[in-house]
């Protein structure tokens, strides 16, 4: 079973939906067995605080299923527990990699990166363009899905 973890600063935009967006992707091409996904924040800010309603709505739009769920910081044990941690941009990285302890088994991706791109995806709580980060979401997610695929033959 490979394990990703999608982080962002607070956990209620961003990597939640990048869990959801990329769940329904595992689902339609029925890799459960084989993928599962979670989401974590690198701020304490959150915790313990629902999706935004934005994101709930922009999935809603997108036909993406969610499930409710609370906002959760990334911890040292992460780093154990998970094949690969996806942060949303350049300063997701840094503070994963202050939380977990740097990235000595290299683990720790950018999402666009899989899209060939070193740009961050804005966080929509202070932009308010949830539609533009869905899109950029999911591109990184298809590209990623493809990238495991490839490199695991699934």
């Amino acid at each position: 079973m490979i394990k990703v973890c999608f982080v962002c600063l607070g956990n209620i935009c961003r990597s939640p939906m990048a869990e959801f967006i990329f769940q329904d992707m595992i689902k339609r091409e029925n890799l459960q067995d084989k993928l599962m996904c979670s989401s974590r924040a690198t701020s304490t800010e959150e915790v313990g605080n629902p999706m935004h309603t934005n994101a709930k709505k922009v999935l809603t739009k997108h036909h993406i299923p969610y499930t409710d769920r609370k906002a959760q910081v990334l911890c040292q044990e992460d780093y154990q527990n998970f094949d690969y941690i996806i942060g949303m941009d350049s300063s997701n990285i840094f503070h994963i990699k202050q939380i977990v302890g740097g990235d000595s088994k290299n683990k720790v991706f950018k999402l666009l990166s899989f899209c060939n791109l070193n740009d961050n995806i804005e966080d929509p709580w202070y932009t308010g363009n949830f539609d533009k980060v869905y899109d950029e979401i999911n591109s990184g997610c298809r590209a990623f899905l493809e990238f495991l695929k490839m490199v695991y033959s699934l």
